[in-house]
């Protein structure tokens, strides 16, 4: 997909351009340590129909039992993964808890091509790529309520090892610390995922509306 990336001054609207407006397409990043929510707020916003487009993680961890291939996470095995790193083929990606995550890019060319808003799901490593690859991404960063409820949830999902839920929750408190690296924070209370959801959508229609927004590249 072609498009100009260079700086350079805006020209004077005329008064015709002004009523004629529209922001071009917008990245839109949730990230988050594991066991904030991320998935059940993707959910709670397609359920409601946003018309975002929607990326799917590529990964090579094993699928749970209640998850759907192509629509939670694109799911493959490590050949195939390093093939696409091996072909460029990976916008970004990272080895997380031992196997590999990444976003296709051609996914991402076609979900921006459609015009829409596309709204990505990624871990925090994969955030941080994102903001130098396309640095005028939208981030938003979904939070806790507090360490306590996020080792809940990580606890109750009872898919770790102890060893793995203690690397989980290390990680996790690692990944609180970059927050400040983010443009939004939303916290995800226990029970208020409706509330979240109204906050991320705010974000979203508020940025719409920012001028002088510059077109996604890849």
């Amino acid at each position: 997909m072609k498009c100009e990336c260079r700086a350079s001054a805006p020209a004077p609207a005329s008064a015709s351009d002004l009523y004629q407006y529209s922001s071009p397409p917008m990245l839109v990043v949730l990230s988050g340590p594991s066991g904030v929510g991320k998935d059940t707020l993707l959910h709670r916003l397609k359920e409601r129909g946003y018309d975002f487009a929607f990326v799917v993680t590529m990964t090579t961890r094993p699928k749970r039992e209640d998850e759907v291939d192509g629509v939670d996470y694109i799911f493959v095995s490590k050949s195939t993964f390093a093939d696409m790193m091996q072909a460029d083929e990976l916008l970004e990606h990272s080895l997380v808890y031992g196997d590999y995550k990444g976003i296709p890019k051609q996914q991402v060319r076609d979900a921006i091509a459609s015009g829409k808003d596309v709204l990505m799901r990624i871990d925090v490593q994969g955030a941080a790529k994102i903001r130098q690859i396309v640095p005028n991404a939208v981030t938003i960063f979904l939070a806790p309520e507090s360490e306590a409820e996020l080792v809940r949830r990580l606890t109750e999902r009872k898919t770790e090892t102890p060893d793995g839920l203690k690397l989980r929750i290390a990680t996790a408190r690692e990944e609180m610390k970059r927050i400040h690296e983010f443009d939004y924070v939303v916290v995800n209370r226990a029970g208020q995922q409706d509330e979240a959801v109204d906050q991320i959508v705010a974000i979203v229609t508020a940025e719409r509306c920012r001028v002088g927004r510059k077109p996604i590249c890849l």
